[in-house]
């Protein structure tokens, strides 16, 4: 059976769950979203801060997670702020060219009561990202309480709850420590969502 052009273009953006140019307009039927292609296999999470910026890398075999390196980026008290942040900024950029992400996860900006805490969340964030941004990837926003939601099914949950959750869904041994644990847990939730139609608003910048 022959096929026109115009037919195997119409096939073609039928496969890819979009209406073709050509078609008609259906009133009353509305297009069913498309999930995110699952495209990425090696993603980092990150969870920024002065003192502590926990980081996760896990990667995606057969459309399951797998743990490839967390911990955290440890400042002690008596360094200086440009210490912690030139600390912070070399750290994972070592970490990034050794293990090779194709995205990157972050918490979405919050602020906080007191101004100079958010400031200097602020300087550490920028640190952080500046280095994920040098090293081209896409970075994606999603918010702390959508993410404990998706992976805890509770908006307010504990640092514990949350940990104990990533050891579950990793199979690890025992719970990674809190910073590293909110860090897996953005990766995890991105990695989810990228499976199916995205039910977590994700904001990239």
């Amino acid at each position: 059976m022959g096929v026109t052009p115009q037919q195997f273009a119409q096939m073609e953006a039928r496969l890819a769950g979009r209406r073709s140019p050509a078609s008609p307009n259906v009133k009353g039927v509305d297009r069913i979203p498309t999930p995110i292609a699952p495209t990425v296999t090696r993603i980092l999470g990150l969870d920024p801060s002065l003192r502590g910026t926990g980081y996760g890398f896990i990667a995606l075999e057969k459309g399951q997670p797998r743990l490839v390196a967390c911990g955290t980026l440890t400042c002690k008290k008596d360094w200086l702020r440009s210490r912690c942040l030139a600390f912070i900024a070399g750290s994972l950029r070592d970490l990034i060219r050794e293990h090779r992400p194709e995205t990157c996860a972050v918490e979405s900006l919050f602020f906080a009561q007191n101004q100079r805490t958010t400031l200097i969340l602020g300087e550490a964030r920028g640190a952080a990202l500046a280095m994920v941004a040098e090293a081209g990837l896409p970075i994606h926003e999603l918010a702390p309480r959508k993410v404990k939601l998706a992976l805890v099914g509770y908006g307010a949950a504990q640092k514990t709850a949350v940990a104990r959750m990533v050891q579950r869904i990793l199979s690890l041994p025992e719970p990674p420590s809190p910073d590293a644990a909110d860090a897996l847990a953005l990766a995890l939730v991105f990695a989810q969502e990228t499976r199916r139609t995205a039910l977590i608003p994700m904001k990239q910048i």
